[in-house]
């Protein structure tokens, strides 16, 4: 710990943590089993409900820049980003329950604008829970090593809320007496774990004073000169900060890769594996390790340094992903083996560059000057969105190709040995390469410790 670094509270980090429960449920039910429900259950073809996860997802990224905006200028006005954090909050477990509401009966068409309209609403409240929640950090700790502790406990509770909520919503779904009323208890259940989750780590935001003068320079700006500023710090942050465009293109080539393999498990499961029960094995075998190596992560990191830490866990990755190629012809139990190894993998993957960003932002606050971590937060959560959305839009596209055949309810349908092949593919090779891609952008990241070490101390005796 350096000179300027303060101890970091115990109760800070567990609040902050518990975002995670929210934050790790909304990541991944709907990339693991909103597809399904749409091609599965409702009808819906495959390329349409790929659309409609793009369409939502799309969105998503519009909005994320000018809610990231729109919570530098809360921070400078009232002292707290804690407002759209608790909008969010209490707004998501309503839309997420709406999206799993669609009545049974209902054309395929009708239901996929249903779930596309609830979905859009739900990506709505996340952002503006997520959005200040990932400039938190930043603001909460100034030190190298705190921002690694802040994070790897992030990323701990993160694998046991994907755990909860990947292993326990298949069961839950099977509770009910038929697909549909299954669906609407699991988005209940869960809907109200993700709203508690995300309740509680707002008041992590700290609440105190405005720090600047937030008005606008004109009294009544025109709203499209006001949400072109918005886009434009969000391209200015972008365009100033080399390593920032390195390390948002390395996550977001990372989030398409477990983005598509998300949506692939369940698909996986049934018709690779041909058990609905390995889906629930397939998360434990991917997030128990992940558990366990977050920790050792954040130990590696301290040793060596984030970023080769980080190179480290992604090669890693690459070769668990490109271990799974066997599916294609031997499917069985071993696939649980490398499975794990990408586990263990992952854990490095989401708690190292979360724990450089705030390193990212204070390096560029030394420079700029400070309130500018919305703006770097909105970018990056439209960043990791679009990769991830566009995980579950490739895949629909492979399914498209092969001739996956879609059902409605209980239908019994086969699938062909191509769509089977795609599924495996989808699942192994793709996101090897995507990790293997992935390498060549950290490459270009820059930043050491000693440059973060040098920007805190600059802040610490701006701020004295």
């Amino acid at each position: 710990m350096t000179a300027t670094e303060r101890p970091l509270g115990r109760s800070t980090i567990a609040r902050y943590a518990v975002g995670s429960i929210g934050t790790g449920g909304f990541g991944t039910l709907p990339g693991l089993v909103l597809v399904f429900y749409l091609t599965d259950t409702l009808g819906v073809t495959a390329l349409l409900a790929g659309a409609i996860v793009t369409v939502a997802k799309v969105w998503d990224v519009i909005i994320d820049p000018v809610i990231g905006y729109r919570s530098d200028r809360a921070l400078a006005r009232t002292g707290s980003r804690r407002g759209p954090m608790l909008l969010g909050a209490i707004a998501l477990p309503v839309c997420f329950l709406l999206t799993f509401a669609v009545p049974e009966g209902l054309a395929p068409g009708w239901a996929a604008l249903w779930v596309l309209v609830a979905f859009v609403l739900c990506a709505t409240a996340f952002s503006l829970f997520q959005v200040p929640y990932i400039a938190l950090p930043a603001e909460i700790t100034s030190g190298y090593d705190n921002r690694t502790r802040l994070l790897t406990w992030r990323v701990v509770v993160l694998s046991a809320a994907i755990l909860l909520f990947g292993a326990g919503a298949p069961a839950l779904r099977r509770a009910g007496p038929d697909e549909y009323t299954g669906y609407l208890v699991m988005a209940l259940v869960a809907g109200l774990v993700i709203g508690a989750g995300l309740f509680i780590a707002s008041f992590t935001a700290p609440k105190g004073q405005p720090t600047t003068d937030a008005s606008p320079a004109t009294p009544r700006a025109s709203a499209w000169r006001g949400i072109r500023e918005q886009y434009a710090a969000g391209v200015r942050v972008l365009r100033r900060s080399a390593p920032f465009r390195a390390l948002l293109s390395t996550f977001v080539l990372q989030a398409l890769a477990t983005g598509l393999m998300l949506a692939a498990a369940n698909y996986v499961a049934v018709w690779v594996l041909r058990s609905e029960d390995a889906l629930t094995f397939l998360f434990l075998a991917l997030i128990g390790p992940a558990i366990l190596m977050a920790p050792a992560w954040g130990a590696v990191a301290r040793r060596v340094g984030k970023e080769r830490a980080f190179a480290w866990a992604s090669l890693l990755f690459a070769v668990a992903t490109l271990g799974l190629t066997p599916l294609l012809f031997a499917p069985g139990a071993w696939v649980y083996v490398p499975v794990a190894l990408a586990g263990a993998a992952y854990a490095g993957m989401q708690s190292l560059p979360m724990a450089m960003l705030p390193d990212v932002v204070s390096v560029d606050a030394a420079t700029h000057g400070e309130g500018s971590a919305g703006s770097f937060g909105g970018v990056w959560t439209a960043g990791e969105t679009a990769g991830m959305a566009l995980g579950a839009s490739v895949l629909t596209v492979v399914l498209a190709i092969t001739g996956y055949a879609e059902s409605v309810g209980a239908e019994v349908v086969t699938q062909s040995p191509a769509a089977v092949s795609g599924i495996a593919i989808a699942f192994s090779v793709v996101p090897a390469a995507l990790a293997l891609t992935s390498l060549a952008t950290l490459a270009r990241y820059r930043l050491r410790r000693t440059d973060i070490e040098r920007a805190a101390e600059a802040q610490e005796e701006t701020r004295s």
